[in-house]
Parts: structure tokens; sequence; C-alpha cells
């Protein structure tokens, strides 16, 4: 391949459009160093598809009883991402209206009839037909000579079918996917990985597994073997990108107005291997860059854009908060900033906090997972309930937004174990922004516990529908809880949230009304999520906020593990 090569990189629905997507404009940003000429588009926000989203959602709301919805999104995506594959691949229309059903029940475990089923499918149908006249459009436009698409779980159905229509539409057309997808479903020596390298050759000339850039660099350069389709680190002796060096991403493709944050990162993988997590897998050694380096960043993306809220997609914020906060204290424009903090000692500190609100921390998203001390232990999370009641409560009264995710049916879990989750959070309740939970997902490799729990787990769809689920779920054939089990205790996680009156928002409308909330009670509250859509408007209360009276904060637990 040459430099002349025109590059579209694309990421396609179903992903929720918070952020402009960082991957294949970090992606585009380095290959254009080297003469690449690399367009990027993401189709999420195109109108026609949102409004199908919500049609599909709405529709199959109506068909499960209000008790039985549980984190009903997350869910619904599970469901709506099978379906759209096995639309795909459907010969038999009877045993394919009969899948539909399934999926609705191993999801809610509630039945749904043939009727519903067939509504459901005509929504699919016209999500096919508009990605048909959408990418024909496109390629029409830019007439790429490569196609790269960023996959995740929810995209890999419309990536699958928009690389096939590409080779009809433009033959000759390279394409090469990489993402997320590489951790979790299609992880390397997976049965699902497994089957769809063989069926993808038709359609895919290459694989990118892991971080991107030098990968894909080198497969355009043709440094790297044509006589195979599947790339990773170990085809480049495990070189990691220096982050430290990198351009700042170049966003100048996408229409900023329609996400409420933008992106950026200060740090590549993680320091800490939780048991359940697929990311040092992804993306190898933790690294990341100075915090002068990351203001000066800051600094000139809100020169360009305009924007000084940002999402920061590293995966834990911990290792750098303290010294980028007391940087943006200094010098530069008020930036906020958003991402995943780890419970740990100094994030008890309520002193410490209010120095991260006055550099512009702007909300925490913490995997807490679990109200039992057993649990935690047996998820390796080296956290104790009393660091998080401390954590919690002290990014609260910094007026810092937290956002608390966690795991329900994790291996072992008792009736106990739930109730003292449930406890946790109804003593947290008001030192809460936000809530979001999921049911125990397990892979057949990619978590860092695969090869512990690899051979226990089995299908949970029967052979009859292989044809048409080219992904496969699987579930533990043994142990407790049981997958309903698991799935009742969601049910019932989220009927205890809503009685507490803690917000688990979607809409834009719902974080709205999160944040009045929000501000109702904490008087140090950041500002709500309206004020920062007002592109004419600068805010800088961080910067001005004044010495605060700090209460003693009684709960010390120091730790091994205290950046």
């Amino acid at each position: 391949m040459t430099t002349d090569r025109k590059i579209l990189l694309m990421l396609l629905p179903f992903w929720t459009p918070q952020v402009p997507p960082l991957g294949i404009c970090s992606l585009k940003t380095y290959l254009q160093q080297y003469g690449f000429n690399v367009k990027t588009c993401d189709a999420n926000n195109d109108s026609r598809f949102r409004e199908i989203y919500y049609r599909y959602f709405n529709a199959l709301q109506g068909m499960i009883p209000p008790d039985r919805q549980g984190n009903f999104f997350t869910l619904g995506h599970h469901v709506l991402r099978n379906h759209l594959l096995a639309y795909q691949r459907k010969e038999d229309n009877e045993l394919y209206l009969r899948l539909v059903k399934q999926l609705i029940f191993h999801h809610f475990y509630s039945d749904a009839a043939i009727t519903q089923a067939m509504a459901l499918d005509l929504i699919v149908a016209d999500f096919y037909t508009t990605l048909d006249s959408f990418i024909e459009q496109k390629l029409k436009e830019e007439k790429p000579n490569v196609l790269g698409l960023s996959v995740f779980d929810d995209t890999l159905p419309a990536s699958v079918f928009t690389f096939k229509r590409a080779k009809e539409l433009i033959p000759g057309i390279k394409t090469v996917m990489g993402g997320g997808i590489f951790s979790d479903q299609l992880s390397p020596g997976s049965d699902n990985y497994n089957r769809f390298i063989e069926e993808s050759n038709q359609y895919l000339d290459a694989m990118i597994i892991g971080e991107g850039e030098t990968l894909l660099l080198k497969w355009l350069q043709g440094d790297l073997p044509d006589t195979r389709r599947v790339f990773s680190l170990e085809d480049v002796n495990h070189e990691l990108l220096d982050i430290s060096r990198c351009p700042i991403t170049d966003f100048s493709d996408i229409q900023m107005d329609d996400y409420p944050y933008l992106s950026h990162f200060s740090s590549r993988s993680c320091p800490f291997q939780c048991s359940f997590c697929s990311e040092t897998v992804a993306w190898g050694k933790y690294r990341k860059k100075s915090a002068v380096k990351v203001v000066e960043e800051f600094a000139e993306l809100y020169r360009k854009y305009g924007r000084q809220l940002f999402l920061m997609s590293d995966s834990l914020l911990n290792p750098v908060i303290d010294d980028l906060s007391s940087r943006l204290i200094e010098s530069g424009p008020a930036i906020y900033w958003d991402g995943y903090l780890r419970v740990e000692p100094k994030a008890c500190d309520m002193e410490r906090t209010l120095h991260w609100r006055r550099g512009g921390f702007y909300r925490a998203s913490l995997g807490i997972e679990s109200g039992s001390e057993r649990i935690l232990e047996a998820m390796d999370k080296r956290i104790s309930i009393d660091q998080i009641k401390s954590t919690v409560a002290a990014l609260a009264f910094a007026g810092i937004k937290t956002t608390t995710l966690w795991i329900v049916g994790y291996p072992g879990e008792t009736e106990e174990d739930f109730l003292c989750t449930l406890d946790l959070i109804e003593e947290l309740k008001d030192d809460i922004y936000e809530i979001f939970c999921t049911p125990f997902n397990v892979y057949q490799s990619g978590q860092v516990n695969s090869s512990r729990w690899g051979s226990g787990i089995q299908p949970l769809f029967q052979p009859e529908f292989d044809g048409m689920l080219p992904l496969k779920t699987y579930v533990r054939s043994e142990g407790t809880p049981s997958r309903q089990t698991a799935f009742q205790r969601l049910n019932r996680f989220v009927a205890h949230f809503k009685k507490l009156g803690i917000p688990a928002p979607v809409t834009m409308d719902e974080l709205y009304r999160a944040d009045e909330r929000w501000r109702s009670l904490h008087l140090n509250a950041v500002p709500p999520l309206t004020a920062f859509r007002e592109r004419h408007h600068y805010i800088d209360e961080c910067k001005n906020m004044k010495k605060q009276i700090v209460p003693r904060n009684t709960i010390q637990q120091l730790g091994e593990f205290n950046f």
C-alpha cells in the first residue's frame, strides 16, 4: 500500500454519542503525519438512526412488565445487537421469530408474542434499509481506497453489513477492523473469534487487535505480511505508542455541536487488574503523559473547539488527578473534566477532593461493584466498604458528581451479599449523583479471570439458533447465583434505587433533572450540564471557589495502593 490512498474511518450505530469518537479521530491524527488522506465519520448522530433506535426501544419496553425491565437500556442493547445479527443471517422465518422471542425471554424473563417479535422485525428492516442508503451515499462522496471501522459489541451488526456492501460498491477497496470488541465478544482464542475469522474472509482484509496506531500504519505501508489477516502487538515486538509524543486529536470532520462533551486522554491502560476487566489485556502496559502536557493540550483544544467540558477516556484518573488539578489551577483556561476514578485512601480526604474540584474535576465514575466485603475481595478490587463510604462522601462534599457503577450476580454472590449492596446504596443515597448496574457477564477469554471461569461456562441459546448467532452468549454452567437469580436481583436493585430517588439518567432531560437534584443536595455542586451548552458563556467558578470549612473525616483507611 502507498501513502496516496484515501482512508475513511467510521463508527457505526449503535453507540451512545456523548463524545466524538476518540479512537478513529486519534488514528486520523496519527496517520496524517505520514501523508495519508483520512476522513472520519460518526454515523450515530444521523437523526434517522436515532429515530429507529428509539422506535425499537419504545416497542421493546412496551412488551416487558415494569418490574422485569431491570437496567432496561443495557439489557435492551443485548437484545438489539443479537436481533440485528440474526436478521442478516435468517433463512427460516419461523425459526428466526422464535429466536427473537428467546432473546427477549433470556434478557428479561418475560414472554413475547409472535406478533410482537414481528413488530420489532419491521423496525430492524427499516434500519438496514436506512443503513444501506447511508453507506452508499458516504462511499460515493468519499471514494475511499481503504475503509476502517472501529467496532464494539453493539456496532458489530452494522459493521459487518457495511464491510460487505463496501466490497460490492467499490471493487478493490481494502477493509480493516479494530476496536474494543476484540477485548470481549471476539477475544482471541474464543470460539466466537475463531468463527468470525473464518466467516469474514470474503469481506474483511485485516483485523487490528489492541492499540491501533502503529499496527495500522505498518499495514497501510505494506510492512506486515500480506499472507495474514490478523495483527496484534506481537507483530511489532509489543512496541507501545509513546502517547506523550502524539499530536493533539483532530476532530475537524465531526459535527461538535452533537455532543455534550469533548474527549481527551492523559493515559492508556490501567495499573490494576480487576478479575472481570479486560482493559490491561487490550492496552498492555500502563502509560501516562505529564500533567504539563495534558494542560497544554486542554488549552489548545479549548481554543480550537471552544469546549470547556471534557470526558476523559483514561481507564483510571487516580495516577494523574493530583498533578493535573494543580496545573489546571495554576494556568490556562478553566477546564472541567470527567472520568473514571478508583476508590482509594487519598480520595477519602475532603481537602484533596476540594483541590480536585478547584482544578475542574467535574464527575467521578466509580466502579464500586458491590457492598459486600467478601465479593470485593473475590473481585480483587483491593478496596474496603469504609473506603467506599469515605470516597463517595468526600467527592459529594466537594460538589463533584458521583456516578456509581455496580455488578449484580458476580460468581459466588449470596443473598446476604446482595442485601449488603442494597444497604450500602441506601446509606449513600444523598451522595450518589447517578447509579448504573449491570449483570455479571462472562466470556471465554479476554478477562483477567477468564482461565478460571472458562471451563465452567456454556452457550445461553440452543444449538438450533447457532446459524443466526455468530456471537454466542455464554453463561456459567455451575455455581451460584444462576443467571435467572442474578437478573431477579437486578430488578430488585433498580426498584431499590428508584424508591430512594437516585437517578439513572439516559436522556438529556433526565440528566438535567439529575443536575437539579444534585444542586439541591450539595452547596459546592458543579455547574449543571446545561451551562456548558451555551458556547458563548465562559465558566470559571472552579477557579474562584473560596476556602471551605472541611468537616473532620473520621474514616481513615490507609492502604498499600495510595498513588
